[in-house]
């Protein structure tokens, strides 16, 4: 009943149509088919079809007698009050249709009936809009697969959240907590459909059903406070019994939640987080019991040991517990210098400066830790005895130290005095000098193979570096007059295109260009590219301005050369300034004689002053 798909659940109505249908209760069974699916994908932004199927099921049910015609228009007319206030697409035609069908059966009636619903209408249809603007990208047909970390997933899983907090702002604007938590609960069921291989999505929707129970509580509605505790519970059930039945997180917040509620822990198979369960929920003695059983499992390690003997100093505040309990672990993790040091930091938080000293002795002397592994262990002996010890100590422990990795320290005997003279994240020397040196931190050398690189990055890193030393350590390139890489794009008009991008405009064509109007100034008239160029490559030019002036005027051109001066041009000028139906005197007047440099017309001008006297003309 958890798979809330639109078409799974009109298959279903359909299914019931076609085997109910001979049956003498097919009405019966139909009408509660439709209730059924209402139920549970009523609220689904496309169950428009479902509502109309069901009104239209309902006015086709024969009713003979007015009672019973009473209580089938009594049917209909709920079924459209309850899809009219619901968020749909097409949820105008719906409401449409409910004012007609209102209209035929009383319109006195109608219009107060109407009324009454049109605010609750408005409501749903602002809200239907929001609903698909949210809805729009999602991939609902999406495959359910674990996460493969891929951008187009992470923009999915970003949409999904988008929409339950979306349906979590209440945008209905209503009162009714019930109402709103079956929304949330409905968007939850939705995305785990594509994102059932989240964890933190199940996570999310059982913390929500909880709150949601709290809050129904303290407003007394005690039976459907019950409901949604009970669905929380029945959501981590399902995380766990399914699709992550290997999460441990899922069983952990599990295990949580049934202990805020004072219910039954559920078993995992974890015995550190089981013993801490049974200590906050029965006492230290039944996290006692959960440790004898965990000794016993040959799939534990270490861990179990410390934990318990941190639970018998934290919480019963014996030490000598703890300290039996961490002198048996070392008899079977001697060799795991993890459980040495965490062995060691006890004893150090005791303040035991003796005790302290004789572990350290017994783990680097009994064999049976391995001697590339006691590097870890002669680091924090070294600390140790800069922090408490005198000068002869330190200089045994760095003689110890130096001799078990003699190979390593060979010729670097120097970059032992940095742990000695180390303190935290402050170092005696430069990044550069201690590469030099060839030091290695083993403690910070550990925790950087433990934490990615981005998270390492920011704090490790600077530690090893002051305020002098800030100097890069190659030349690098001016980034800033870098153009960065760019596939798929056109160059703009008037630039210039390089691959991977375009080449910027060369300062003088940007002035020039700022000099001149913009685009969108030019109205016309637009050139006809083809037919100007066809012209052009018809056009037979003359080789001497005599030739041209023939040719536009059809005659001999009269001209008067004296020295360098103008030639008049009479003859062309006079005829194409005459017009019809113009008097001698306009003619004059308008064909007054223009006077041109004979020997700076060019070729081109020519046939443009042709062009614009053929008009003219």
């Amino acid at each position: 009943m958890k798979v809330l798909h639109i078409d799974l659940w009109k298959c279903y109505v359909s299914y019931v149509r076609e085997t109910k249908g001979k049956l003498p209760s097919y009405k019966e069974k139909m009408a509660q088919a439709y209730d059924f699916a209402l139920d549970k994908i009523g609220m689904e932004i496309m169950s428009y079809q479902i509502w109309v199927d069901y009104i239209n099921f309902l006015k086709g049910v024969e009713a003979v007698g007015s009672y019973a015609e009473n209580q089938r228009i009594t049917a209909v007319r709920r079924v459209y009050q309850r899809g009219c206030v619901n968020p749909m697409i097409n949820i105008e035609q719906l409401w449409r249709d409910y004012n007609k069908y209102e209209e035929g059966i009383n319109i006195h009636l109608a219009k107060k009936m109407i009324e009454d619903r049109s605010r609750d209408y408005m409501n749903a249809r602002r809200v239907a809009k929001e609903y698909e603007t949210v809805m729009k990208g999602l991939d609902r047909n999406a495959p359910s697969v674990p996460p493969q970390n891929t951008p187009q997933e992470a923009q999915q899983v970003e949409m999904w959240k988008k929409y339950i907090q979306w349906e979590k702002s209440n945008p209905l604007r209503t009162e009714d907590q019930t109402l709103i938590t079956k929304r949330v609960m409905f968007a939850y069921e939705q995305c785990l459909l594509v994102l059932g291989h989240h964890p933190d999505i199940w996570y999310e929707a059982g913390q929500y059903l909880e709150q949601s129970s709290k809050l129904l509580a303290e407003k007394g509605d005690m039976n459907n406070a019950k409901l949604f505790s009970d669905e929380a519970a029945n959501i981590y059930e399902r995380a766990i019994s399914t699709l992550l039945k290997k999460n441990m997180l899922l069983y952990f917040a599990y295990a949580d939640y049934e202990e805020r509620r004072r219910g039954m822990p559920v078993p995992i198979n974890r015995h550190c987080q089981s013993r801490k369960f049974a200590r906050r929920a029965e006492g230290i003695k039944s996290g006692r019991m959960i440790f004898k059983k965990a000794r016993e499992d040959p799939r534990t390690r270490h861990h179990v040991y410390v934990t318990a003997a941190l639970m018998e100093y934290y919480c019963s505040k014996d030490t000598s517990v703890a300290f039996k309990i961490f002198e048996l672990g070392l008899k079977k993790y001697g060799d795991i210098p993890e459980y040495v040091l965490a062995y060691i930091d006890y004893l150090s938080h005791l303040n035991v400066d003796n005790n302290t000293r004789v572990l350290f002795e017994r783990v680097l002397t009994s064999g049976s830790l391995p001697p590339e592994k006691s590097g870890e262990i002669l680091a924090h002996f070294l600390a140790f005895e800069s922090n408490i010890g005198d000068l002869a100590s330190i200089l045994k422990v760095e003689k110890r130290r130096y001799t078990a990795f003699k190979e390593e320290y060979e010729g670097k005997e120097t970059a032992l005095l940095v742990d000695r003279y180390k303190f935290m994240d402050l170092y005696p020397c430069s990044t550069s000098e201690l590469k030099a040196l060839g030091y290695k931190d083993v403690s910070r050398a550990k925790l950087a193979a433990l934490i990615p690189d981005p998270v390492i990055a920011p704090s490790i890193a600077p530690s090893l570096k002051d305020d002098v030393d800030r100097k890069p350590e190659y030349p690098k390139p001016d980034t800033s007059q870098m153009i960065p890489f760019q596939t798929g794009h056109l160059a703009p008009p008037g630039l210039h295109p390089v691959p991977g991008r375009v080449f910027p405009v060369p300062p003088a064509a940007v002035i020039l260009m700022k000099l001149l109007p913009p685009p969108i100034c030019f109205q016309g008239p637009f050139v006809q590219v083809d037919e100007i160029m066809e012209i052009l490559r018809r056009c037979k030019l003359p080789d001497t301005v005599e030739e041209a002036v023939r040719i536009i005027t059809g005659s001999q051109a009269e001209m008067n050369m004296e020295g360098n001066g103008p030639v008049e041009v009479n003859t062309l000028l006079n005829k194409s300034v005459k017009r019809p139906n113009e008097d001698s005197d306009d003619e004059e007047e308008k064909g007054s004689v223009a006077i041109f440099p004979f020997s700076v017309i060019p070729c081109g001008w020519a046939v443009h002053i042709a062009c614009r006297l053929q008009r003219r003309s």
